[in-house]
């Protein structure tokens, strides 16, 4: 066949094929028959494979799978992936409701939308072509899925209409009912162990490294959130209803998956009709999310460091389940936290089958008046972990002896301590208590952390018993010829982590701050404290009013940091990761250093539509040369930068408060006259 000619038949019949796929997959109205269409793929792939030059990144037969992908590459998110904040009762939602109505003291619309129970997942599109399939991961940056992504018929390889140039649509990567029991029929005939249930399933799928078994599973997606520069509209719904004429399969307003209202009347009303009716879906929903429909709104509430001010997760009421308490063991968790866990006669909750439940701390144990051999209740606290949450005392045994606290660490046998004001016992044991000393590592070398990859949980275990680790301080001073002379060691598996282990020196210090493990330093109050004390040494001399005087860091935190650094081993530890080159400091480039930090002191507020700059950027320069990023508009407000399309709510306020607007020009203006 002549090129010019196959190059036309290839266009078209992709083109015709999208828009199958699109008919089948989200629209549940196929036109032709299945032999049609597989006659017209076969047709393609024959074509294609004549030549290949002309096949296209985004082609029909990519659906089908192929690829094989040995590891995942860990991308940035351009926007974070930030989870929601769970509700459990509908007091929590008046409240919710009663925050927004006190922040913005105008009228609120909101989108109440179903919760779907799968993977959360960023799609990119520029030109209209799928370009990146990102999942949620720790919210700043997640893995790259996207040829396997690309194997699923209701996310659309090319779009139709006026979509924007470049964009970022976030939905739900979920297994229909349907698919996870053929699944497992499957499973079950060939005598292998079944799957759990149709989340986990989903979740497993997306990162199998053959695309092409991906493609057989058929998975489906709901896609429910627009993020970009140059969206069609100003609020959530109307861009949701934009994405479905683009091609994107979203939340139908005809079969009320979607619905917008202007009172807590109507979210609850959205709630009341869904617990009654989800059941009845062909795919798992655990609840109902709630947003403020207007983006400039969204904009005005902010963020907290977890989860979006202006939106909130109405979990369902948990199913129980009820079952016999055969015995209490103790875990020692990496901070020295003990907690009590019921092992249970094996019982069916949502899809998996519980064996332990978690029982919290003593205080529960107590309250729940617990006897060795009750029949207990258990739920899973929001659909996840599951917990004993009420006795049958009914069925209680005359004999039963009470379940009595232990005394000491189940793992050292060194005598727990409780502090005052705290619901946990602990044991105090941190540098010779083995799952602390293993949990810290663990904890050193997590993604989010110092990010040394190759090694796990169970080769940590391994080199610990080895006598390879005793601290954190000793992966830098790891030997590859001991390492080999373990079991499951492999000159690969060794270099890996040697590479790995010495990656890890490029680690900026706020994230060393969070790896270290101090008491309720997190990944947030890491970078508060980097940014306000600058070096390890500033924060080990630190007083507590020091500490206090931080914006966000109060008592608590405070005595936990001096206690850490008062302790002998970990100044220990803390100078051999500083011989070894770990960034015990921030360090600003040249550029940086000579910045002046003209804007110290001001609180500034970004707003509207720009030109020459992003809002993005426009908030990283803000933060360069000193200044603070606040979300909403108040007397302490210095000034805004305002875009077009300034909501006329914010305009009224800042006119209100006497708020300066300074417009783009006049900020760049203004940042050349300070350089």
């Amino acid at each position: 066949m002549d090129k010019l000619i196959a190059q036309q038949r290839i266009q078209t019949l992709s083109k015709e094929l999208h828009e199958h796929n699109h008919k089948y997959y989200v629209l549940s109205a196929p036109s032709i028959s299945d032999f049609q269409f597989d006659s017209m793929l076969r047709e393609l792939q024959a074509l294609e494979m004549e030549f290949p030059e002309l096949a296209s990144e985004n082609s029909p037969t990519k659906r089908v799978g192929g690829t094989v992908s040995k590891e995942f590459e860990t991308v940035m998110h351009k926007y974070q992936m930030l989870s929601l904040s769970n509700s459990y009762s509908k007091e929590d939602l008046i409240d919710f409701e009663n925050r927004i109505q006190k922040l913005i003291e105008d009228d609120v619309e909101y989108v109440c939308e179903l919760k779907y129970d799968g993977v959360a997942i960023g799609l990119r599109y520029v030109d209209g072509k799928l370009i990146q399939a990102v999942t949620r991961g720790d919210g700043s940056k997640g893995d790259d899925v996207t040829n396997n992504v690309r194997t699923i018929g209701s996310i659309p390889l090319e779009l139709k209409g006026d979509y924007p140039k470049e964009f970022e649509i976030r939905g739900e990567i979920f297994l229909p009912l349907k698919a996870f029991e053929k699944l497992n029929e499957a499973k079950a005939k060939a005598g292998e162990p079944l799957m759990a249930n149709p989340r986990n399933t989903a979740s497993g799928t997306l990162k199998l490294q053959s695309s092409k078994l991906v493609a057989s599973r058929g998975l489906d997606c709901y896609l429910y959130y627009l993020l970009g520069e140059t969206l069609p509209k100003s609020t959530h719904f109307d861009n949701i209803q934009k994405a479905g004429e683009w091609g994107f399969k979203v939340p139908l307003t005809e079969e009320r998956m979607i619905e917008k209202t202007n009172s807590i009347d109507g979210i609850l009303s959205f709630i009341n009709f869904w617990d009654e009716r989800r059941h009845n879906l062909p795919f798992e929903v655990d609840g109902i999310v709630i947003k403020v429909n207007s983006y400039e709104k969204q904009e005005q509430l902010g963020f907290t460091s977890k989860s979006p001010r202006w939106a909130i997760a109405y979990k369902f009421e948990t199913e129980q389940a009820a079952t016999k308490l055969n015995s209490v063991s103790y875990q020692v968790g990496r901070t020295g936290a003990v907690t009590p866990v019921a092992n249970l006669a094996p019982t069916s909750l949502l899809g998996t089958t519980v064996k332990r439940a978690s029982l919290h701390n003593k205080d529960q144990i107590e309250k729940l008046g617990l006897h060795f051999g009750d029949h207990v209740f258990v739920e899973k606290g929001g659909e996840i972990i599951p917990k004993v949450v009420g006795v049958n005392t009914a069925l209680r045994s005359k004999d039963a002896d009470p379940v009595v606290f232990i005394e000491s660490c189940p793992e050292c046998d060194t005598p727990l301590i409780r502090k005052v004001g705290e619901a946990n016992h602990y044991c105090p044991n941190e540098n010779g208590c083995p799952p602390q000393i293993t949990g810290k590592i663990e904890h050193f070398i997590s993604r989010k952390a110092m990010n040394i990859d190759g090694l796990g949980g169970e080769t940590v275990e391994q080199f610990y018993k080895a006598g390879l680790l005793k601290n954190i301080a000793d992966l830098y001073d790891l030997d590859p010829l001991k390492m080999l002379a373990l079991d499951r060691m492999a000159d690969k598996s060794v270099n890996k982590i040697i590479k790995a282990v010495k990656n890890s020196l490029s680690i900026p210090f706020e994230q060393v701050l969070f790896a270290l493990g101090i008491r309720f330093v997190g990944s947030t109050v890491a970078k508060i404290l980097a940014k306000n004390f600058k070096s390890i040494d500033h924060l080990k001399n630190a007083t507590i009013d020091d500490l206090i005087a931080v914006d966000e860091i109060g008592q608590k935190i405070a005595e936990s940091i001096q206690e850490f650094f008062s302790e002998e081993k970990n100044l220990d530890v803390v100078e051999r990761l500083k011989k070894a080159g770990v960034q015990m400091r921030i360090v600003q480039s040249e550029k940086d250093l000579n910045v002046n930090k003209f804007l110290e002191g001001k609180s500034i507020v970004v707003s509207g539509v720009f030109n020459t700059f992003s809002r993005d950027e426009l908030k990283q320069t803000i933060e360069r040369y000193g200044g603070k990023n606040v979300g909403s508009i108040s007397k302490k407000t210095s000034f805004i930068v305002a875009g077009e399309k300034i909501g006329p709510s914010k305009l009224e306020k800042a006119q209100k408060l006497g708020v300066k607007l300074i417009s783009e020009d006049e900020f760049i203006q203004m940042i050349s006259d300070n350089i």
